[in-house]
């Protein structure tokens, strides 16, 4: 329970709090067009709105109140840290901010004034009304469109695709946040040619070819621990098809493929963005995010330059005598 009822109102029982902070390259989230190499202040609290057998954070997204290390982090602290350190904004993350609503939004409006971003990585999985308030506060987010059927959501996330498909294209249309999708790909699961083609060439119908989606690997974790890692051959397929789909913009994460890490102009398909890991070691924009080669216009919130914070991690801890004490992660 993460919330209860006070005088007919309810309260966000996780309000002001926090798991912990870190400051994480934009790319990590995944982002790669919303401002590649800026750094991001990190955080979210315990809990979620969704049941999945694959959760990668279900430490953070099973724990309870009772049992969570949590720091006192009211929004205007966290805003301020971000703005301390250097960071382009906050990304809330780890857990499903839908969860911390209050929370994430007033966050969002402290950063807001300062000038700085907000970033959501999130399941979509919410209704029309919160939906709504949720998105004009949002600069970026990142969706996970888990699978393609409604059999897999009910069976393996203990939710709904339709919400999702709804939230993805309310975001496109309806908002100016800029939107990225991930889909982990689990081996015998969600993974066929039929469900990825059918997946990749909806996102194209209903989303436009230019939405990038990022095509990650699943690892054995919480309740599918025993089921096999996903072939590095089998997500560079899946990529293959993504593209045939119509797609312009396809990567792959959590495997060694170079090639599915960078950026290439839609029009004469030059290299624009090279990628090693979360270090961007090639740049061929500029203006406002053109072809160096030919001048098309690759989307996003691009520009001439590209930060430099590269794939470095650090933690930052908000304690009561003092704004944030930083320490470095390896």
């Amino acid at each position: 329970m993460f919330r209860k009822c006070v005088a007919g109102e309810l309260e966000l029982l996780t309000y002001g709090y926090s798991s912990g902070f870190c400051i994480d390259p934009i790319e990590k989230k995944p982002l790669f067009h919303f401002l590649p190499g800026i750094p991001v202040l990190s955080f979210g609290t315990v809990g979620c709105n969704l049941g999945c057998k694959f959760c990668q954070n279900w430490d953070l997204s099973r724990q309870t109140i009772k049992n969570a290390d949590l720091v006192h982090a009211p929004p205007n602290r966290i805003a301020r840290a971000a703005q301390i350190m250097g960071c382009v904004g906050v990304a809330f993350t780890y857990n499903d901010p839908v969860i911390f609503h209050e929370l994430a939004i007033d966050t969002a409006r402290e950063c807001r004034a300062l000038g700085l971003k907000t970033v959501a990585v999130t399941a979509g999985y919410v209704s029309p009304e919160p939906r709504e308030e949720f998105y004009a506060w949002m600069d970026a987010a990142n969706v996970d469109l888990k699978g393609f059927t409604e059999e897999f959501y009910k069976k393996y996330t203990d939710s709904s695709l339709q919400p999702v498909l709804e939230t993805l294209e309310y975001i496109k249309k309806k908002t100016r946040t800029w939107l990225e999708i991930t889909t982990l790909l689990i081996p015998g699961v969600n993974d066929s040619d039929q469900e990825l083609r059918a997946m990749t060439e909806w996102i194209v119908k209903t989303l436009g070819r230019d939405v990038p989606l990022h095509l990650t690997a699943f690892y054995p974790a919480y309740k599918m621990k025993d089921h096999p890692y996903m072939p590095p051959e089998r997500v560079i397929h899946a990529r293959k098809i993504a593209l045939e789909s119509g797609l312009r913009y396809v990567y792959t994460g959590n495997i060694e493929d170079p090639h599915g890490q960078n950026t290439y102009c839609h029009a004469c398909g030059k290299e624009l963005i090279t990628r090693n890991g979360f270090d961007i070691t090639g740049w061929n924009l500029k203006d406002a995010g053109n072809c160096n080669f030919c001048g098309a216009v690759c989307p996003g919130v691009l520009g001439s330059r590209h930060g430099m914070w590269g794939s470095k991690r650090l933690q930052i801890q908000l304690r009561p005598d003092k704004d944030f004490l930083p320490f470095a992660v390896e």
